[in-house]
């Protein structure tokens, strides 16, 4: 076929079922080639289609090293590929690795497309997450946005009974979910389940799974104080709701993309943090060990998930190993807080917000000379008085270049 500076890579997308149909124009591109590239799956489904002299080049390992090897042929190339290659597809991969090729496309229905087709879903709305080798955040994100119709991409780690029973533990239980199976296949199945069933259900490997809302859910900003669970006879020690709000707002979250709440307790700011911006990665640090089980409880009651806990002493953390926060909370500093700030200093960057609360004048007064050595701008002082609870001093330092 074409030689290297003409060299074209094809993409056609193709369905589940063997020998599949293809437009003329596809048809004679299929039958002229030599070089031709696909999953293992794809191999089994055009194998007969393909001329008897051709070189099959599968797609595993590097994709940096598979990309070489394109590059190497001179000549151009036809890829077989599931569905459409630009739906969280390998041509997404090509355009990355091989931005000056030319990339020609013969998009099919993607899996999602064709469960809303097979079940007459409209689908104008539906929002697709991929949870195939990537973690639960954006599942999470888009759960709490209340979406009406949620198309996932699995995988053996995200399942449907994995999705399911994540939903439940955090109380999102106003969706039902149509689970599509090796769909256009011969052994095709669709299933129609409530939450419960779908955590215990079996299947297919090639699957996937879409959410439909059965009634909207809309979460309020924070919970009242007695919604959290505390530690053992120390049920006051919780950062109260109203300040709360008011931390997240100085923390100017909307600005961050990773936020670490610094002796969490009860994981009530943390949280509270995370309800309100989702797309947030938060780090819980505390260091008491029965902390662990008391903020996982309360993502759970509080219907927030996403939160990652490290129950571990922060002085003995290596920072470096952590995505940089540009938004911190002390909540706890362990008599050590001049320490605290000067090693959390040499992590943050220009512009990051650290807040604290005290109520007392000596952490109050280190919280301001600290930050003040160390060339951040601090915030007009402010005081807060809940109920009959003491006066507390609501601090806010901003790292300058």
């Amino acid at each position: 076929m074409d030689k290297l500076e003409q060299m074209v890579i094809y993409l056609i997308g193709i369905g589940n079922k063997k020998n599949p149909s293809f437009s003329p124009e596809v048809e004679a591109l299929v039958k002229a080639g030599y070089y031709y590239s696909g999953g293992t799956r794809h191999y089994e489904l055009v194998q007969d289609l393909l001329p008897a002299k051709h070189h099959w080049i599968p797609i595993k390992g590097k994709m940096e090293n598979l990309v070489q090897k394109y590059r190497s042929l001179n000549a151009s190339i036809l890829i077989f590929v599931s569905g459409d290659p630009f739906f969280y597809g390998f041509g997404n991969t090509l355009k990355r690795l091989m931005p000056t090729t030319c990339l020609k496309a013969y998009p099919t229905f993607n899996c999602l497309q064709l469960l809303c087709h097979k079940k007459q879903v409209a689908y104008n709305e539906l929002l697709a997450v991929s949870l195939h080798g990537r973690p639960w955040k954006k599942l999470d994100e888009v759960l709490r946005s209340d979406q009406s119709l949620i198309g996932i991409l699995t995988d053996a780690q995200h399942s449907p009974a994995h999705i399911a029973q994540r939903m439940l533990r955090y109380g999102v239980d106003n969706y039902k979910m149509l689970v599509g199976e090796n769909l256009g296949g011969d052994d095709e199945q669709i299933s129609t389940l409530e939450l419960k069933e779908a955590s215990n259900y079996k299947a297919a490997s090639l699957n996937c799974v879409l959410l439909i809302r059965t009634q909207s859910r809309k979460l309020a900003l924070s919970q009242p104080d007695n919604t959290f669970k505390t530690l053992a006879g120390r049920p006051k020690m919780i950062t109260k709701m109203p300040l709360r709000l008011l931390n997240v707002q100085l923390l100017e979250l909307h600005k961050a993309n990773t936020f670490w709440d610094i002796g969490s307790c009860t994981g009530a700011i943390a949280i509270d943090a995370k309800r309100h911006y989702p797309h947030l990665e938060v780090l819980a640090i505390e260091k008491r060990l029965e902390c662990g089980a008391i903020i996982q409880q309360n993502c759970e009651q509080q219907q927030t998930s996403g939160i990652e806990v490290l129950i571990h002493d922060f002085f003995d953390l290596d920072l470096a190993t952590f995505p940089t926060p540009q938004s911190v909370f002390i909540g706890g500093h362990g008599g050590r807080l001049e320490t605290l700030i000067k090693q959390l200093d040499a992590y943050l960057i220009e512009g990051a917000t650290v807040v604290m609360n005290t109520v007392l004048e000596s952490s109050l007064n280190t919280f301001l000379a600290t930050f003040g050595h160390l060339n951040y701008s601090l915030s007009d002082k402010m005081k807060l008085v809940i109920d009959d609870h003491n006066t507390i001093h609501v601090l806010v330092a901003k790292k300058n270049k």
